[in-house]
């Protein structure tokens, strides 16, 4: 369980936040005895935030709005304590192993330029959603080549760690990032003749 810097500023009330605190102070001011059923509450603030109008709300957002400035100001000054905070996050290292992919990864990299072509227009979030429904689709025996070669690459990616964590070299050329988005092909075919080196 992580701790809890009581310094650090209260989050960011959101509009629906707001409408929701005025409901509650309703609600107690009527029924001061009567405790909340919170399921039923919060879908009958639901249902009244939806029907009101925009002038209606517009005073909700201008207290949001204000509570958003409250809370970037304060963010300025506040300085997380020692072990509190992204913790943990270090900068990665550039010339780390690159994290394999999953089965379905391997896949989306095969697939993806066909159902571009297929679909010109599709935005990058529509073309993963295809993509999704495309696996989704699959027979696990249908599934099994992209997994075995998912698995090849996490046996390399050990390896690579292995080496990395050690000081010594792996197979991944350090300046070969420098070429942009044609790192992931040369890495896949590096990927392949591994393979087809480990199944001799």
């Amino acid at each position: 369980m992580m701790r809890k810097d009581i310094n650090k500023p209260k989050g960011k009330t959101s509009a629906y936040a707001f409408f929701v605190q005025t409901c509650r102070e309703e609600h107690r001011k009527k029924n001061p005895e009567q405790s909340v059923n919170f399921a039923e509450f919060s879908k009958k603030c639901s249902e009244r935030w939806k029907a009101l109008s925009p002038s209606d709300k517009k005073c909700f957002e201008d207290m949001a709005k204000a509570d958003k400035v409250r809370y970037n100001r304060e963010m300025k000054d506040y300085v997380p304590p020692k072990g509190f905070g992204k913790r943990g996050r270090k900068r990665k290292d550039p010339n780390a192993p690159k994290r394999p992919p999953s089965a379905f990864f391997v896949f989306c990299s095969e697939y993806r330029p066909s159902v571009k072509q297929q679909y010109p227009g599709l935005s990058i979030g529509d073309c993963a959603k295809k993509l999704g429904e495309m696996w989704s689709k699959l027979s696990q025996s249908e599934k099994q080549p992209y997994e075995e070669k998912a698995q090849k690459l996490r046996e390399k990616y050990d390896r690579d760690m292995v080496a990395y964590r050690g000081g010594g070299t792996y197979a991944r050329n350090p300046s070969s990032s420098a070429q942009g988005g044609e790192e992931e092909d040369e890495d896949e075919g590096e990927d392949e003749e591994e393979e087809e080196d480990d199944d001799e």
